[in-house]
């Protein structure tokens, strides 16, 4: 009989067991990136996170403030009115023109 002296700790195993999992492997890294744009340079980071709203809201047919709630939602609507009002965003959310 073997006897193990440790237990193997697999938890930093990133293997995505689905493409919901991929998803979210995806999206946090993405978050990563953008905290650390936003600790050298804030307004770059806002800049980014509007642009991503924009073109989240441009591929959902304009529905994506619709699926959040609280200040997720308020900040998301405050960036699509930024950029329907040609301010900020720098997309447009009805597409590249």
């Amino acid at each position: 009989m073997t006897t193990i002296d440790y237990l193997v700790d697999d938890s930093d195993i990133d293997v995505p067991i689905d493409d919901r999992d991929e998803g979210e492997r995806r999206a946090l890294e993405l978050a990563h990136r953008i905290r650390q744009v936003a600790v050298t340079d804030p307004e770059h980071a806002q800049q980014l996170v509007d642009e991503l709203i924009v073109a989240l809201d441009a591929a959902m047919g304009g529905t994506f403030s619709e699926h959040l709630d609280g200040v997720a939602r308020e900040v998301a609507e405050r960036a699509l009115e930024k950029s329907r009002n040609g301010h900020g965003a720098g997309i447009s959310p009805y597409g590249n023109s």
